[in-house]
């Protein structure tokens, strides 16, 4: 009987640490704390960089972004590949990583804010080193394919910025004046606080904990690496765009196997368009959602003003938010 009872010991811890462990906890070291870059002040530097797609130099972009960071008082600067191109990207992948780790290394650089994304950011971040940025670290500002590196940064322990990027002032107009406005509030160190009108597929409820997601699509293009985040007891973002009905099912599956869905604290939908010549599948992605997280007792919300689209407010990833979801109106709070 003994022999009997030493044998079933190992199985019955097994099964027990098996039951305890989301499956969205990664393989490798996740950290538990994300520090905050140094707070910008008025005459710190901007430096734009590329890591992704190209900057069409004859664009008026960079000069309207260049106007809102003197009007600020922060001084924009441009590394030296920003110009380039190769192919879709903004120069080869060894100048664009270049670029990227001179950013990182540079301690008069304060904010890293890449011009656009594209495609091209998950090629340059295997070989990045971070001891410079340690002994000074810098805000990162981007979103879409700028996931990539706010992944990198959160397996690092460092906050990012999710929020518009030069290229987002391609077409000015007057309803992006919020995002405009949330950015400048971040830079400025001012408490981030929105209200929305609630989405009739909202969950209710309350949650205050870290901000942690981006973009879908780069997200579950990380699943299994050292940069896969970890989701348990955060507040995930998603947002997307230009995606098939049955694409968003695919990946909100692939995410959902993945573990993402089982232990958050709140859940926060963005932009989510999908394309012009789109195959309704018979559920819309609010939907797809819907149905993975509907029993899990946090509060989801839907059409939050961030990603893909005009109003693409701040959210800083790596730090506590307090999220508020009642029938009449959603407030999210970040200090």
């Amino acid at each position: 009987m003994k022999k009997i009872f030493l044998l079933l010991v190992p199985i019955v811890i097994l099964a027990w640490s098996c039951k305890s462990v989301s499956p969205a906890v990664s393989q490798y070291k996740q950290p538990h704390h994300w520090q905050a870059p140094p707070t910008v002040k008025s005459g710190d530097t901007v430096l734009y960089i590329a890591p992704a797609g190209n900057v069409v130099a004859e664009k008026a972009y960079m000069k309207r972004s260049d106007s809102l960071l003197r009007l600020w008082g922060l001084v924009p600067k441009y590394s030296s590949n920003l110009y380039r191109q190769h192919f879709v990207f903004a120069g080869t992948d060894a100048e664009r990583f270049k670029d990227l780790q001179q950013a990182l290394d540079d301690p008069a650089i304060k904010v890293i804010w890449c011009a656009r994304g594209g495609y091209g950011s998950v090629r340059i971040i295997d070989s990045l080193k971070f001891d410079k940025f340690r002994r000074h670290p810098k805000w990162l500002i981007g979103f879409s394919d700028i996931t990539v590196l706010h992944s990198v940064l959160h397996q690092q322990g460092f906050q990012s910025v999710h929020a518009i990027m030069p290229i987002s002032l391609t077409h000015p107009t007057p309803k992006r004046t919020w995002a405009i406005k949330s950015l400048y509030d971040f830079l400025k160190g001012k408490k981030l606080h929105y209200e929305i009108e609630s989405d009739s597929l909202n969950i209710n409820g309350q949650a205050k904990a870290v901000v942690v997601g981006g973009n879908i699509s780069l997200l579950v293009s990380l699943l299994g690496s050292k940069y896969q985040i970890n989701t348990d007891g955060k507040i995930l973002f998603l947002e997307d765009v230009g995606e098939y009905t049955y694409s968003y099912d695919r990946m909100i599956y692939a995410l959902k196997n993945a573990g993402y869905f089982t232990h958050l604290k709140g859940l926060i939908i963005g932009g989510t368009g999908v394309k012009k010549d789109d195959d309704y599948i018979g559920e819309t992605v609010k939907q797809l959602i819907l149905k993975h997280v509907k029993d899990k007792k946090y509060p989801v919300v839907f059409g939050f003003p961030a990603g893909h689209i005009i109003d693409n407010r701040v959210i800083i990833f790596g730090r506590k938010a307090i999220l508020k979801v009642t029938e009449d109106k959603v407030v999210f709070e970040q200090k």
